[in-house]
């Protein structure tokens, strides 16, 4: 009986165990798993009836090109503002927005929602656009890309890229972040969700660093593609991503003369030695002076003689007579090897007799008598002519 009983107790420890860790599993992936349809409650007046103690405000400056279109929807950003109880001001002497909260202003998070609004506007972002940052999920990025790269050509062309052939880079980026990128001078501005805001400003930053937009827009498409399986929520996602190597095709040029570098040593180099301690070391300085002076005057004579040689030689090539070309040139000489066929050129001759000028006659006429005794009295008087006095 003790021994059942013991039993019953190992078992009933080991399924309430056992019971706890399955607890744990299934809160961990409450936790992580957001129910389908569920959104936050929005934040209304009953949540801070009293509303704020004091007043917040913020400004920012817009530059002059953007003037005439802030004229034209300021009436609609007073109204969008105003629903929230923010009041806003233009200055257009100064160039600057102005928007700070009021004694009706009851959420806290409006003044910031209105600093991003005023922002937005001043970046080139239209109005259409930029009131959607007044929405509770909505968010925006301004991402500085002015100062990435140091050459001004590099970046323009790299500004380019992220943009695309007639936008459609830009359009695709659009599609897989379902967010709104405008880039507009030393600034890139997007406008959405949190999770694409993330994407969007890894996309720029790597266009920013010469990696090309395209690799990262396909991993985008193949994780949407990713996030409709359920199955694949809890496992990593490595081993369908792409993994681009960055191929250095250029090589680097090395230059002809390679120079060695020295070993490092702590110690400063030796201090180089003065003309009195050359002079000490060879004996030249306990010398006199007078057979300082003749040495030196012989080693000045020396120089002088070698100068001289040199410049009587150069004197002396020009009286030197050039060497002459033989005026007869070689002739070759014909090969007497080769001999003429005599009986091959008879016949030649021949053949060329015989050939008449001139197409013959498509009908020819039989000869007449005439002819042929005209003929035959021109022969008999061409012999006449022909034969010796």
């Amino acid at each position: 009986m003790a021994s059942s009983t013991t039993g019953d107790l190992l078992s009933e420890a080991q399924t309430g165990k056992t019971s706890k860790q399955t607890k744990y599993q299934v809160d961990e992936s409450e936790l992580l798993t957001v129910p389908d349809g569920w959104k936050e409650a929005t934040f209304t007046k009953d949540d801070n009836p009293r509303g704020l103690l004091e007043e917040s405000s913020f400004a920012t400056l817009f530059p002059k090109y953007r003037e005439a279109y802030l004229k034209e929807c300021w009436p609609l950003v007073e109204k969008a503002l105003g629903d929230a109880h923010v009041k806003a001001t233009l200055d257009l002497i100064e160039g600057s927005i102005t928007v700070c909260t009021t004694k009706k202003t009851y959420d806290p998070y409006a003044i910031v929602r209105a600093r991003d609004l005023i922002k937005l506007l001043a970046r080139s972002v239209p109005f259409e656009q930029a009131v959607r940052i007044l929405l509770d999920d909505m968010a925006c990025d301004i991402i500085k890309i002015g100062t990435l790269v140091r050459n001004r050509e590099r970046f323009v062309k790299r500004r380019q890229r992220l943009i695309g052939p007639k936008g459609s880079t830009l359009k695709a980026l659009e599609l897989l972040t379902n967010c709104y990128v405008m880039v507009q001078g030393n600034t890139v501005s997007a406008l959405g969700p949190y999770n694409g805001l993330k994407e969007v400003r890894k996309v720029v930053m790597d266009t920013m660093k010469n990696i090309h937009p395209i690799y990262n827009i396909k991993t985008l498409m193949i994780k949407q593609e990713l996030f409709k399986d359920p199955d694949l929520r809890m496992q990593s996602w490595e081993r369908f991503l792409p993994k681009f190597r960055h191929r250095n095709l250029a090589k680097r040029r090395e230059p002809k003369k390679k120079s060695a570098k020295k070993e490092y040593t702590p110690f400063p180099p030796s201090q180089p030695e003065s003309t009195v301690d050359k002079e000490l070391a060879t004996g030249e300085f306990f010398l006199r002076e007078s057979v300082k002076k003749r040495k030196k005057m012989e080693e000045i004579k020396v120089k002088q003689a070698e100068a001289l040689t040199k410049k009587q030689e150069e004197r002396n090539k020009a009286f030197i007579p050039p060497k002459e070309k033989p005026l007869m040139k070689k002739t070759n000489k014909a090969p007497t090897e080769t001999k003429l066929d005599i009986e091959a050129i008879k016949q030649k001759v021949k053949k060329a007799k015989t050939k008449k000028l001139g197409a013959p006659p498509v009908n020819p006429a039989p000869p007449t008598g005439s002819t042929v005794g005209k003929k035959k009295k021109s022969k008999t008087k061409a012999n006449y002519r022909l034969a010796p006095c």
